[in-house]
């Protein structure tokens, strides 16, 4: 197959399955227009011809299956441009939703459904969450893993548990990922417990060091950890009851996680440690592994269900705003309907960047 029959036989294919043939093959190729897609097939076809043809013609055998379940477009174009862009979960539309390809019953929102309740609510008076209560009761007596979506709270159940132990005279510390986290957490802090109470320490900047409450970055809290155990003790150690490590998902970081995990080994066995993330992937193995090293048996909070639910929206270059699924909410699972009004923004984009370039 020469180079232009390559080129043909790809530009006939869904942008869908183009982004299928380019997994693994082209770093970023998610963020292609169709026509760029292309050109870096083949880029790429040139170190492996066979290999490329093999699987194009893999995925052009699945075509007219996919194809005969997806069906006509509400908004019918010319024939040269008639190949679909599969959206999410529509790679296998046989098994797209309980009705198998057909689209659901009830009618797709409009955009004033899609953006009806964003804003900000009414103020209300602030009730825990059970799971707030529960990790800060169990934070009185052992080590405790809090993972939970974004927006949920973990923010309260770091501000009661270092109000507690301030209350206790004891020393607190608070690690964050990065200077400019920690400088906004200094901040916040220092407004909640007064500038008197809370400290920083990132290297670049060392304000209050005495305090009760001392803000720093994970590395820093681990060189400290290193000068105590060479010798060095820092007095504020002998005070130390409670270690607060935020975004605690960089401990699976291939370069930093390192530091996340000696500062956990060598945290004295007096304080009790708070590891807070939206995002860990593996949050009971990571509890496992401090019940084997530390003290106490470390307990897990865990839960779902968002506070704030998300909503998928599609933006087209145009500035055309439109719900991106068939529900107001991100469905669960693969099986997921797309709206048809971004099914046509999207095929409208493909065929965009189907145009011949100007040279």
């Amino acid at each position: 197959m020469t180079t232009d029959e390559l080129e043909k036989l790809l530009a006939q294919q869904p942008v869908g399955f183009l982004h299928r043939l380019a997994s693994g093959r082209i770093h970023r190729h998610f963020r292609l227009g169709k026509r760029r897609l292309i050109d870096a097939l083949l880029r790429h076809s040139a170190d492996n011809r066979a290999g490329m043809e093999s699987d194009l013609q893999t995925l052009t055998k699945e075509r007219p299956r996919y194809e005969q379940s997806v069906g006509h477009r509400q908004h019918p174009e010319p024939a040269a441009h008639q190949a679909k862009r599969p959206g999410h979960g529509e790679r296998h539309p046989a098994k797209a939703g309980h009705e198998g390809s057909a689209e659901p019953a009830e009618p797709a929102p409009d955009l004033t459904a899609f953006l009806e309740g964003i804003g900000v609510p009414p103020p209300q008076p602030f009730v825990p969450d059970a799971w707030q209560e529960e990790a800060l009761a169990h934070l009185a007596e052992t080590d405790v893993i809090v993972s939970v979506p974004t927006g949920s709270g973990k923010t309260y159940v770091a501000i009661e548990a270092t109000r507690r132990a301030i209350e206790a005279e004891c020393t607190v510390i608070y690690t964050s990922p990065l200077k400019a986290l920690s400088n906004t957490k200094f901040t916040e802090f220092s407004r909640i417990f007064g500038a008197d109470r809370v400290g920083i320490l990132t290297g670049d900047r060392k304000d209050n060091p005495q305090a009760p409450l001392l803000i720093m970055t994970t590395e820093i809290l681990r060189n400290l950890l290193y000068d105590a155990a060479g010798g060095e003790i820092d007095v504020r150690l002998d005070t130390l009851g409670l270690v607060i490590m935020d975004e605690s998902q960089y401990i699976a970081d291939p370069e930093r996680g390192v530091v996340w995990e000696e500062t956990i080994i060598f945290c004295p066995t007096q304080a009790r440690l708070l590891l807070l993330s939206a995002s860990i992937g593996n949050p009971q193995d990571v509890a496992d592994w401090l019940t084997s090293i530390r003290p106490t048996p470390c307990y897990l909070v865990r839960h779902h269900r968002r506070s704030v639910p998300l909503r998928a929206g599609y933006l087209h270059p145009s500035g055309k705003l439109t719900p991106l699924f068939r529900s107001v909410g991100i469905p669960h699972g693969s099986a997921a309907a797309l709206h048809p009004e971004a099914k046509r923004l999207f095929a409208h984009y493909e065929d965009e960047t189907l145009r011949p370039r100007s040279h």
